[in-house]
């Protein structure tokens, strides 16, 4: 039987529905972002399905400008693929999770099929950026941090404007915190990459 949901509202912070009843294939949360593209979705691995608030001018424009240096730096070096927010990835768990800026090494990526590509890809970025938005509670956020890790990322940064710092995240090792302004820098997983952050 079709399942359809068309959802108009307009969602001020993050709102997580308990899907108890209803168990979305993945084909249909695939059609109910479709259906819904003013929105944006993710889904936890237990199924709760989030809607996501937009974000503002200043968060907006912060993550654009971490979009671009994320990928003139790929552009440069040719060696994978940058992907914003609007990208979900279908994680291992079985979560769909769409980081404010991912990339994934060319080889991994290109090893999916062209349909695996075009819908939600079902891979985990090797990189992630997430961007704290002032609706954004903030262990929530570190625990999308940590199931990035367990599906496989090998670094992440999170950065926290609230608090002026950015809690880095690598497979193996303890989160290290690091104060604004800073320079970040893509270590072994993203040779050459570094990004110089100010204060916020």
């Amino acid at each position: 039987m079709p399942f359809t949901l068309q959802l108009k509202c307009m969602v001020i912070s993050p709102l997580t529905l308990n899907l108890d009843t209803v168990h979305l294939s993945d084909e249909q949360f695939y059609q109910l972002c479709q259906n819904n593209r003013e929105l944006k979705f993710e889904r936890t691995a237990s199924g709760k399905l989030i809607i996501m608030s937009p974000v503002g001018g200043e968060s907006g424009n912060r993550e654009a400008e971490l979009i671009i240096d994320l990928g003139i730096w790929n552009r440069q070096t040719q060696l994978g693929y940058t992907f914003s927010s609007s990208t979900i990835f279908k994680l291992p768990n079985g979560a769909d999770r769409s980081p404010d800026a991912a990339w994934i090494q060319r080889q991994r990526w290109e090893s999916l099929t062209p349909e695996q590509r075009r819908k939600f890809p079902p891979i985990a970025p090797d990189f992630v950026i997430e961007l704290r938005s002032a609706t954004d509670e903030l262990e929530t956020l570190r625990q999308k941090m940590r199931e990035y890790l367990d599906a496989g990322v090998q670094l992440g940064w999170m950065i926290n404007p609230q608090q002026q710092q950015v809690e880095i995240y690598r497979q193996g090792r303890d989160v290290e915190v690091v104060a604004l302004p800073c320079e970040l820098s893509g270590e072994d997983f993203l040779p050459g990459l570094t990004l110089s952050l100010p204060l916020y």
